[in-house]
């Protein structure tokens, strides 16, 4: 995936395009391509696959507000929290 200039990564960093998914404890996110997952508020993640990535269990735990992930995020589930995961969306 190459960046085609500055403003499509801009865009995608503010989440335009309709490239941004809020994610509660109300429900798994399956089968995903998220390049960024900020959690706004204290979140405990249950379960997390991140693509082409090892190790990636030792985040499921409780992340404080603020934290920010950035690799490629393909599944998450929460006990509670929340997250806005992002991906490259429709590209204008």
């Amino acid at each position: 995936m190459a960046i085609e200039n500055v403003q499509q990564l801009l865009t995608e960093q503010l989440g335009k395009n309709g490239n941004t998914e809020v994610v509660t404890s109300a429900a798994a996110v399956t089968s995903k391509d998220f390049y960024c997952v900020y959690f706004p508020v204290e979140t405990v993640i249950a379960a997390i696959t991140v693509a082409d990535a090892t190790g990636e269990s030792a985040l499921q735990t409780t992340l404080p507000a603020g934290t920010t992930l950035f690799m490629n995020v393909t599944d998450l589930t929460l006990t509670s929290g929340i997250a806005i995961c992002y991906d490259e969306g429709p590209t204008t």
